[in-house]
């Protein structure tokens, strides 16, 4: 009994210190309140902005060990009102196939992917810096990974990349959404200066169903990053 409650008081006591962190944390001078920002460090794109059982999480562009870019990883945050933050351990860390880029995430309510029940599903980018320095065009490609426990530790799909590259420069930033009318999941893709857009029954494979391009095909307009595609009510 006498050990049960020395635990007890030790867990309370982590509880009391980690919360007096956070409140250290939020009060630095510079520090912005009302925008998220990491603990430390580098970040970008927000990525994998997914809600489930009363929580948002937010998924991020992160570079744990400098303030300045570097190797890609996905950091993790999740919060119930969207300006209270609790940060996670990192969710996504390069591995052989590349940096991790930006991309989304998905809760599988059908189990479509066989993952599990509701498992989160992240989307994103792998970028190959070997061999985007040696001059080579298809140094990205789609992979997926997938969580059983809201995000905090993550499993990456063994036959991953689940889209790969035809050879073109940029081929990057993958939007997912389920759609219900033809009940398939789609993808939209930035890839150089025009969206492609494929469909999946299982977000393992993908097929070209069309792309969104300049009128006439105009040229150098730039290279397209993180598209999104969103239905909107209108009245005929």
């Amino acid at each position: 009994m006498k050990f049960k409650i020395i635990i007890l008081y030790l867990l309370i006591l982590f509880k009391l210190l980690v919360a007096q962190e956070v409140q250290q944390y939020y009060q630095e001078p510079y520090r912005p309140q009302f925008h998220f920002t990491p603990e430390t460090n580098w970040m970008n794109d927000p990525n994998g902005l997914v809600y489930y059982d009363s929580t948002y999480h937010m998924f991020y562009q992160y570079y744990p060990n400098s303030s300045v870019w570097g190797p890609m990883h996905w950091g993790h945050a999740s919060s119930t009102d969207l300006l209270h933050w609790e940060h996670h351990p990192i969710a996504l860390f390069p591995d052989s196939l590349g940096n991790i880029f930006s991309g989304s995430a998905v809760i599988d309510k059908n189990n479509s992917a066989g993952f599990g029940k509701n498992a989160m599903v992240a989307i994103f980018t792998y970028h190959n810096d070997s061999l985007w320095v040696k001059g080579f065009r298809n140094t990205e490609s789609q992979g997926i990974a997938y969580s059983l426990d809201e995000g905090i530790t993550w499993t990456k799909y063994k036959n991953n990349p689940v889209l790969n590259n035809s050879g073109e420069q940029d081929f990057r930033d993958p939007k997912v959404f389920w759609n219900e009318e033809i009940n398939l999941w789609n993808m939209v893709l930035a890839v150089g200066d025009r969206i492609k857009i494929f469909s999946s029954p299982n977000l393992k494979v993908w097929k070209f169903e069309s792309d969104f391009k300049p009128q006439n095909d105009i040229k150098d307009l730039g290279v397209w990053e993180c598209p999104d595609l969103i239905k909107l009510k209108f009245d005929d």
